[in-house]
């Protein structure tokens, strides 16, 4: 099975709570998971660029690893945000990031929309904004279910390179809290903290500047493998990956 087969079947055979948050601009329904109850709450998301599918597999991975955990609070887990674009990547154009209307989901949100250094203003491969914040169907459904379930902090999974990114123009105060909370996943992880230049409009951005809530992306696997990284190195990520729902949520737990 390719990775949309493998989160619908998942999807269909998961015995705990579930649900459809949105559908995408092909109509293919966008599926979460939920772990735990209670606060804090952790909004996990995965394969918002498609090229970037093996982060599916991770997601997959965290799911049924969290199927039996104890866990201090709820952890929601979005495995796949662009299956239009997965699919392109998969049958069409193998480093294809965008969503079937050309829209890179990761530049598509209001938070300093159209800024970014690399940003495009037509339809692509990658990089191109939208006609205006939230035009695509997906990036809309994120954040609607964003603002629903109101996390505590959401972490965003793209590859590559092991790297965290955490900051957007937080002020003191709520930089040294969000710093904490990367440097926690980074310790988790291996990974290194960074801060990229340039970046405007992505979902993390998005939940730091608008909801004011910490927020991070974390780049898996190594920046020596080529897109798009394939399913055999999806187990190594997860372990590299598997505690850091657990650390961050004892984390803002205890930060209260």
């Amino acid at each position: 099975m390719d990775a949309l087969e493998e989160v619908y079947s998942f999807y269909e055979n998961f015995a705990g709570e579930k649900g459809v948050f949105g559908y995408s601009e092909e109509r293919r329904p966008l599926v979460y998971f939920l772990f735990g109850k209670g606060k804090p709450v952790l909004l996990m998301q995965y394969a918002m660029h498609a090229r970037e599918y093996v982060t599916a597999y991770v997601a997959l991975e965290q799911a049924r690893y969290l199927s039996s955990r104890e866990l201090s609070g709820s952890v929601y887990i979005l495995p796949l945000v662009n299956p239009d674009g997965v699919r392109i990547a998969l049958t069409r154009d193998k480093l294809w990031k965008a969503n079937a209307k050309g829209v890179d989901l990761n530049v598509n949100f209001d938070a300093r929309w159209g800024t970014g250094v690399q940003n495009k203003r037509t339809a692509g491969a990658s990089d191109y904004i939208g006609e205006y914040p939230f035009s695509a169907a997906e990036s809309l459904a994120l954040k609607n279910f964003t603002l629903r379930v109101m996390p505590d902090m959401t972490v965003s999974y793209h590859a590559k390179g092991e790297e965290i990114y955490w900051y957007f123009h937080q002020e003191a105060e709520r930089a040294a809290r969000d710093y904490a909370l990367a440097e926690a996943a980074a310790k988790a992880t291996g990974y290194a903290l960074k801060t990229p230049a340039g970046s405007a409009g992505g979902y993390k951005d998005w939940c730091v500047e608008t909801l004011r809530i910490p927020a991070i992306t974390v780049e898996t696997g190594e920046d020596s493998l080529s897109h798009p990284i394939g399913k055999e190195y999806a187990a190594r990520i997860f372990q590299k990956n598997k505690d850091v729902a657990e650390i961050l949520l004892e984390r803002l737990k205890k930060d209260g």
